[in-house]
């Protein structure tokens, strides 16, 4: 039996969310390929010229404008954002800071917060767990 060696490849769009850019703003050659693990990897380690313009000025994908902007993907609907962004229209809604921004934004710290308390409890019973058995 010959042993086959698969090229793992994806859609254009995968590679676009591995990436961290908004497909649409791709070169057409992008969008119209697929990508292997290799090109992806390539495009990582040595990004072209497209791609460091996009991750630096965008239209940038909507998870990451709600990383830049400290709110969930959610709270970014619920303020009628539904686009992507540039830098420079992310960097106007900081300054602007809408009543939107800083309630998603308290939302988003209430949730970490909440989150790191449930990670400390579930440490702590682990903990307490491990003391009994030792007991």
């Amino acid at each position: 039996m010959k042993s086959q060696q698969s090229t793992q490849t994806m859609k254009p769009a995968t590679a676009a969310k591995k990436l961290g850019v908004y497909l649409p703003a791709t070169p057409a050659s992008f969008q119209e390929g697929v990508v292997s693990r290799a090109e992806l990897n390539e495009l990582q380690a040595n990004p072209p010229e497209w791609l460091r313009e996009l991750r630096l000025n965008g239209p940038h994908p909507r998870p990451v404008v709600a990383a830049k902007l400290g709110v969930s993907i959610a709270g970014l609907a619920r303020g009628g954002v539904t686009e992507a962004l540039t830098t420079e229209q992310i960097e106007a809604l900081k300054q602007e800071r809408p009543e939107w921004l800083e309630k998603e934004r308290a939302v988003q710290a209430e949730v970490r917060k909440e989150a790191a308390r449930l990670k400390n409890a579930k440490k702590e019973r682990a903990e307490q767990e491990g003391a009994a058995e030792r007991d």
